[in-house]
């Protein structure tokens, strides 16, 4: 090799330091290993960090720098060995190739490292370790030697500054992913050196202390052809020496392209002696043209440096950083390149043979469906073939009259063969047995009402169809107001021999209809299919042994109703209105308590599922239900209404939207009918990052797409803690991708059809709103049907709270997602609904699941399952998704009341509502000698002074508040006389006692049942040292005698004795389910409660009312008795004596009904109880519409008794203090289920 000579006066500058890289989770052996062969020429080099991978680590570096394709492929070949070992060869005949013994680190997931240097270091740190840790792997073994004797490989030495590192650059100004480094190439390791000075090896040996960093990226090295060192590169004695200068800032879209270096101009250098230094060409780093003015310096032999124009020991740190700054270099490895290349080609022919096994799987499966077309189209021809026959013998028919099932001749005539007389494979005849039944009743079908078929003349028809192919099944009627009527006075005939049936008579009819109906549960599992789209696996394996369970369960209510339900009765005629969704298990829900108490029952289907009702009632008959007990009517939403409003309907169990909810609630309200509704909800699915993730997945899709996601407890909702959120929803596409659509009656189909089309456009625009808002929506379009109404699962990322696909319930095959970071946002996201119907909490740390449990504002709570019912257990909704309770014994309490009440008719009241009450409607008295307010004399030394006078203020807060209003109001004794002024409150102060009541609410509900406890012993003991004062008072305001006022002051602390003792009593119970684990039942506070108290008894009615709300964990807004509130005005110095929270009890004295709407209309008010006029408990049930609070009220009857302890302090006070939640906890890890 020719040399060039030494410059003289070249100065020696030391190497500027090298910090230190390493990679998080690498081991480091000597980066001597990738020096090449030992060699004595070869610079011996001090012990550094390096890092070796496997090839399967490298391939996931490089998908990471790589194009999304390539990193999508790489991922896709985790488990095909194949693939690696085809790569592994590849890269040894491109010259990859490490040192096994050098590897320390195999099967680390470099993907998992390299977010963690991204987090913890930043961008610049993570690219240099990038080319540090790529040139480790593929530097290690390139080319031939250019060393005369050693033979050993080239080798770079690479200085990587970090700009953002403090102790070199205080001023952190500058950009993270800014960085300068130089490099030396070094090709002949002389043996001789100039005296006094260092060896070119030594120096060598000092460049190598930073070799960690000089085997940066692959593209870092690079062989120098010894013909290229001829022309291009300046030569001095003891070696090559290039001059390099960096190229300028690298481009943002680095990550974006395979080549993630780029060529630069060529440069040409020209050295004191003349010669022309260009860059080396294709295989040759893209160097930029240094000055000259660098180049005229002496150089010391066999090393390459860089000149500056001044020594680098006399720059400061910040000239440092700037000369790095612009000597920035990027070079290029094309082997790299090409073995990228190589990557992409094959994966891409892979694509093409798993694309090409998908189709013909593809065509497998149109082939197999058109197969299963043409059997099921012979099926239908053979038996409208064998019907033609069958019409002479079924001429005489009756049009009417009933037609009860015949399971004899259902089970044998279908299944016989025509020739043989043989049973055929009842299997394939499943769907004949169907219609078998339909043309029984020549697939056109009346109401069914007092146990026979009724068809009057004249009424419209309505055909329903399989929403699968559009096919009719049958044709019904559309009832009219004379239906409803003949419905409901068969009904109210039947009640008056039912309701006095012994409980064991009704346990036994119970009994006897959940047999009958396991007889023909395949019959009512494939009409519930076809009727409502529902898949055939979930009717018979779900829903038909739910239904025979709840008969069976209340058949031992019924038994026990003596015993368990003492002290109630029925209430009378139940109207049960049936959404379109789980229309069998819903109208079993409503049905089965209805009858077990004593209730008869008219049945409203929804209008496009009609027909599991109609098999079910005449399946009743066929048990020997008595007429008239069960009773169905068929029509549209009109007649629903219709039955609801009828005045001989007692009760109305309403399942269905929360609009219709609100609908009903303000046609029934001041009617005295008792109402349930069952509403929608938009429920929660929470996984935290201790879930079991695949469980959670199965789960979520049993959740959201069980019946096409038409069910009122899917969880439409999913948050993911944001640790997981990305791992969880790849494999919840995965999933999606392997769901199947199709026939309803296909036992290997995961989704079947929409009920409507009307429901499929409704979808789509919600679906279609999000993709504007920017969300991201991911649909699996590969098994849909071609025809029918189908939609694709549907997944929807990326949206903000405020989306109306997140707050609204959309009913349908549609998933949205959310974040979160901790457990308290993930309540917080749970609870920003204003549904509360179920919820589903997914982790293996079971503290932190039962706590989320008890701050969910829903009704059930599954953990680690979802859609989990059983009889026993209670399930119903918090706010707008409705009240009332459906199984166990808190579905009991709907259809029952107490025994001394009777059931209140109150007549019509002509009200506007949206005016009535809307002011205090109080007239002033004016202010004379005649008005004024009696006051004592007080004598003193000087003689006779008034007493002071006494202002009776609002207390809410826990202070005594001036209304807003700034008037008072008269207070009357017995015989007309002005005793006082109180305070005239209106809707602004009861504003601001809900809010602070709101304030106390989190803090006394999390009180012990014991603090709770004391602190009403402790108002009973308070008011007793009042009560010879107490007492008086009542006595001058009502004018009874002092002996019933003490009496009533004595029952009044009696009362707070009574309800301190059920503070620990009535936390709930473990529910007998079915479930392999533990069903609980908790009696939570509803909230923030009004009460409007009566007029009768001020003290006692008013105590009787405060202490049971208070001591199972409300807060509450009282207001007093209208004509008597000084009794209650005076309690609030026993409240601040006793210990009582601010904001628990708050009193607003003024006009009754005036406030009792402020109460009722307020969004924040979960609940209001009104004892008082009919037009006021009227006007409380229609404005309760509006969130769709509960509600307790008298219809103006004065009749309840406050002494007696069943009226005044009866069970009831707890049912309506009270909300359940049921919380399923399974078990399985010890025994399996």
């Amino acid at each position: 090799m020719h040399t060039a000579q030494p410059l003289a006066g070249a100065p020696v500058w030391p190497l500027p330091p090298v910090p230190f890289l390493s990679y998080p989770g690498m081991s480091s052996p000597s980066p001597s290993s990738f020096l090449g062969p030992k060699t004595a020429d070869r610079p011996k080099v001090p012990r550094t960090r390096a890092a070796t991978w496997s090839h399967r680590e490298t391939l996931d570096f490089l998908a990471l720098w790589g194009e999304e394709g390539i990193q999508a492929q790489l991922n896709r070949c985790h488990r095909n060995a194949d693939v690696y070992q085809w790569i592994s060869e590849r890269m040894a005949d491109k010259g990859y190739f490490r040192d096994e013994d050098q590897c320390r680190t195999k099967g680390k997931d470099l993907k998992k490292s390299y977010k963690q240097a991204k987090l913890q270091d930043g961008i610049a740190r993570q690219r240099c370790r990038f080319f540090h840790e790529l040139d480790a792997i593929l530097g290690g073994g390139h080319g031939g030697s250019n060393n005369g004797g050693g033979g050993a490989a080239p080798w770079c030495q690479v200085v990587i500054k970090e700009e953002s590192d403090p102790e070199l650059d205080p001023d952190q100004d500058l950009q993270e992913d800014e960085y300068a480094w130089t490099q030396v190439s070094v090709t002949d390791g002389s043996d001789l050196d100039p005296q006094g000075e260092p060896s070119s090896s030594s120096v060598a040996a000092a460049a190598a202390s930073a070799s960690s960093s000089s085997q940066a990226a692959g593209g870092l090295l690079h062989h120098e052809d010894p013909i290229l060192h001829q022309h291009h590169h300046h030569h001095v004695a003891g070696g090559v020496i290039k001059e390099e200068k960096s190229p300028v800032q690298e481009e943002a879209g680095l990550r974006g392209g395979v080549p993630y270096l780029y060529p630069q101009e060529d440069a040409h250098v020209e050295t004191p002696g003349g010669d022309l230094i260009r860059p080396g060409g294709a295989e040759e780093p893209v160097l930029r043209q240094e000055r000259r003015v660098h180049l005229e310096a002496s150089w010391r032999p066999g090393l390459n440096r860089r000149a500056f124009s001044r020594p680098r020991t006399l720059l400061s740190t910040r000239e440092k950083l700037a000369q790095l700054r612009n000597r920035r270099k990027r070079p290029r490895d094309d082997k790299f390149d090409e073995l990228v290349r190589d990557i992409r080609a094959h994966f891409r022919e892979r694509e093409k043979l798993f694309q090409g096994l998908w189709e013909e799987e593809k065509a497998q499966r149109e082939k197999d469906r058109r197969l299963w077309t043409a059997e099921m189209d012979w099926i239908r021809q053979m038996w409208a073939k064998s019907q033609k026959e069958r019409e002479p013998a079924g001429a005489n028919k009756e049009a009417n009259g009933p037609r009860h099932v015949k399971e004899e001749s259902w089970s044998w005539d279908l299944c016989k063969d025509s020739e043989g007389g043989s049973p055929k494979d009842t299997g394939v005849q499943e769907p004949l047995l169907l219609k078998a039944w339909l043309e029984s009743h020549g697939r056109s079908f009346g109401h069914f009402i007092d146990g026979e078929w009724l068809k009057p003349n004249g009424r419209e028809t309505y055909t329903t169809k399989n929403p699968t192919t559009g096919e009719p099944l049958a044709t019904t009627l559309q009832g009219s107001i004379e239906d409803v009527d003949a419905a409901v006075d068969a009904a109210t005939k039947a009640f008056e021999s039912w309701s006095q049936l012994p409980g064991h008579v009704r346990a036994r009819h119970l009994y006897n209809v959940a047999r009958t109906i396991q007889k023909h549960q395949r019959l009512l599992s494939l009409l519930e299919s076809l009727d409502s789209g529902k898949l055939i696996r979930e009717a018979r394996d779900t829903d038909l042994p739910l239904v025979v369970r709840h008969f069976y369960h209340h058949t031992g209510w019924a038994q026990l109703m003596e015993v368990e339900m003492k002290g109630w009765k029925p209430l009378g005629v139940v109207a049960a209105l049936i959404p379109r969704s789980f229309p069998l298990l819903t109208l079993t829900w409503k049905v089965c308590p209805a009858l077990a108490m004593g209730n008869t029952v008219v049945l409203k289907p929804a209008s496009s599922t009609r027909l599991t009702a109609l098999l079910l009632a005449e399946a009743c008959t066929q048990a020997g239900l008595p007429p008239g007990v069960l009773n169905v009517v068929t029509g549209d939403q009109g007649l629903g209404e219709a039955l609801a409003a009828h005045p001989g309907i007692d009760k109305v169990a309403f399942a269905g939207s929360a609009e219709v909810g609100r609908n009903l609630r303000r046609a029934t309200a001041g009617t005295g009918k008792k109402l349930s509704l069952q509403l929608g909800g938009k429920s929660p699915f929470i996984v935290f990052d201790s879930a079991d993730l695949d469980s959670a997945v199965d789960g979520l899709v049993d959740s959201i797409w069980l019946n096409q996601g038409q069910v009122q407890s899917a969880g439409s909702q999913l948050f993911l803690q944001e640790s997981i959120a990305k791992d969880f929803i790849q494999r919840l596409k995965r999933r999606m991708g392997q769901l199947r659509m199709g026939d309803s009656l296909d036992k290997a189909v995961d989704l079947g059809a929409l009920v409507s089309e009307k429901q499929r456009c409704t979808i789509e625009s919600l679906v279609e709103e999000a993709r504007a808002e920017g969300a991201e929506i991911f649909q699996a379009w590969a098994s849909l049907p071609s025809s029918g109404l189908f939609y694709p699962p549907t997944l929807i990322t990326g949206v903000h709270t405020t989306s109306r696909c997140v707050r609204q319930e959309i009913f349908g095959p549609i998933l949205v997602s959310l974040t979160f970071r901790t457990a308290k946002e993930a309540v917080a996201l749970g609870n920003s609904t204003p549904y509360g119907l179920v919820a589903s909490v997914w982790t293996e740390t079971l503290p932190l699941a039962l706590e989320v449990a008890h701050s969910l504002q829903v009704g059930t709570v599954w953990i680690n399952g979802h859609n989990m019912l059983d009889a026993a257990s209670a399930f119903g909704g918090y706010k707008e998704s409705g009240y009332g309770r459906n199984g166990g014994k808190e579905g009991l309490y709907e259809y029952v009341r107490p025994n001394w009440e009777i059931r209140p008719r109150p007549s019509t009241v002509d009200l506007n509502f949206k005016i009535f009450a809307t002011s205090q409607g109080i007239e002033i008295p004016s202010i004379s000698a005649e008005n004024r307010v009696p006051r004592s004399i007080v004598s003193d030394q000087e003689g006779n002074i008034p007493s002071m006078d006494r202002t009776y203020k609002l207390y809410y807060g826990g202070v005594q508040k001036r209304p807003d209003s700034m008037s008072s109001r008269a207070v009357l004794d017995h015989a007309g006389k002005i005793m006082a002024y109180v305070a005239d409150g209106s809707i602004k102060d009861i504003r601001n006692a809900v809010e602070a009541a709101h304030k106390a609410a989190p803090g006394w509900a999390k009180q012990t049942a014991h603090a709770r406890a004391q602190i009403l012993y402790y108002l009973a003991e308070n008011l007793e040292l009042r009560r010879a004062e107490v007492a008086s008072r009542l006595e001058a305001l009502t004018g009874i005698e002092e002996e019933v006022a003490l009496r009533e002051v004595d029952l009044s602390v009696q009362r707070l004795f009574y309800w301190a003792a059920y503070s620990d009593k009535y936390g709930g119970a473990v529910q007998e389910t079915t479930l392999y684990g533990a069903s609980l039942l908790f009696r939570e506070p509803l909230g923030v409660v009004g009460i409007a108290c009566p007029n009768d008894q001020p003290l006692l009615g008013f105590v009787s009312l405060l202490a049971p709300a208070v001591i199972r964990g409300n807060c509450v807004v009282m207001v007093p008795s209208e004509r008597y509130p000084l009794l209650a005005l005076d309690f609030y110095q026993v409240l601040d004596t006793s210990d009582v929270p601010g904001g628990v009890v708050n009193i607003i004295s003024g006009n009754r009904d005036h406030l009792s709407r402020g109460l009722a209309e307020h969004q924040d008010v979960q609940a209001m109880w009104y004892f008082g006029s009919k037009e006021g408990s009227a006007l409380v049930e229609w404005a309760s519409a509006g969130n769709l609070k509960r509600t307790w009220v008298n219809y103006g009857a004065e009749r309840r008794c406050w002494t007696d302890p069943q009226e005044g302090a009866g069970e009831e006070f707890l049912y309506q203090a009270t909300q359940c939640k049921s919380v399923w906890m399974p078990m399985g890890d010890i025994f399996a289920n």
